[in-house]
C-alpha cells in the first residue's frame, strides 16, 4: 500500500461515490459531473450529509486525477466528459475490499455487522467470517484500523486510513434505532451472546438502510399527500 495516497474530505466523498455507483448502478456509470455532485450530496448512505457544488466537486476531481485515483473518459465518443475511479490500480484492490473502503469513506467507522450489511449493497459478503478475513488483509496493508467498541456496545469498529481525519473518532455515534432487548438464558455462553448481539446490530443497520432509502425516495418524489 502506498500510504502517500491521502485524500481530503471532498476527495474522499467523490472517490467513494464513484466506487459505489460503479457497483450499484453500472448502467449509469461512468458519471457526469452533475451525477457525481448529486451522488455526493445524497441524504441516504452518507455520514455526514454534505452540500457541495459542482465547482467543489470539479476541483476535487482534478486533485484526484493528479493522484491517479480518477480518470476522465468520453464513452462512445460522447462530447460530455465523464469520470471513473482508478481504485483497482491505485490501491491494488479487488471489488470486495474496494467496496469496503468506499463504504468506510462514505459512512465512517462501523461494526462488522453494519459494515457487512452496507457493503452488501455493492458486493456480496457471504459471512462475517469472510468479512473478518477481508478486514485482516486491509489492516495488514495499512488501509484499515480496528477501533475499540463504542460506549454501550460490545462490537469493535473499523475505520479507513486513506483519509485519517475524515471522521473524528471522538465524535458521538449517529443516533441509531434502538434494538429490542435480547432474552438470554442464565448460563448462555459468552460467544453465543456476542453472536446474537452481532446479528441484532446487523439487523438494525439493515432497517436504518431501508428507512434512509425510503426517506430519500419520498423526498425526491416532489409530491405531498394529504
Amino acid at each position: 500500500m502506498n500510504l502517500e495516497i491521502q485524500l481530503d474530505p471532498i476527495e474522499s466523498r467523490v472517490f467513494g461515490v464513484l466506487v459505489e455507483k460503479a457497483l450499484t448502478t453500472p448502467e449509469q456509470y461512468p458519471l457526469t459531473l452533475n451525477a457525481l455532485t448529486n451522488g455526493a450530496n445524497q441524504k441516504s448512505n452518507r455520514d455526514p450529509v454534505l452540500s457541495l457544488d459542482e465547482v467543489e466537486i470539479g476541483a476535487a476531481l482534478q486533485r484526484l486525477e493528479r493522484k491517479y485515483m480518477v480518470r476522465t473518459v468520453f464513452p462512445n465518443n460522447s462530447r460530455v466528459e465523464k469520470y471513473v475511479h482508478n481504485g483497482k490500480d491505485a490501491l491494488g484492490l479487488d471489488a470486495a475490499p474496494l467496496a469496503t473502503i468506499a463504504e468506510l469513506l462514505l459512512r465512517g467507522p462501523q461494526t462488522p455487522g453494519e459494515l457487512r450489511t452496507h457493503v452488501s449493497r455493492m458486493v456480496a459478503i457471504e459471512s462475517l467470517e469472510n468479512l473478518a478475513a477481508l478486514l485482516a488483509n486491509l489492516m495488514e496493508r495499512g488501509l484499515v484500523r480496528r477501533l475499540p467498541p463504542s460506549p454501550g456496545s460490545r462490537a469493535e469498529r473499523y475505520v479507513q486510513l486513506i483519509s485519517p481525519d475524515l471522521h473524528p473518532l471522538d465524535a458521538p455515534m449517529p443516533v441509531a434505532v434502538r434494538a429490542p432487548a435480547v432474552p438470554v438464558a442464565v448460563g448462555t455462553p459468552i460467544a453465543e451472546i456476542g453472536t446474537r448481539l452481532e446479528a441484532l446490530e446487523a439487523e438494525v443497520a439493515r432497517l436504518r438502510e431501508q428507512v434512509a432509502a425510503l426517506s430519500a425516495r419520498l423526498g425526491s418524489d416532489g409530491t405531498t399527500q394529504h
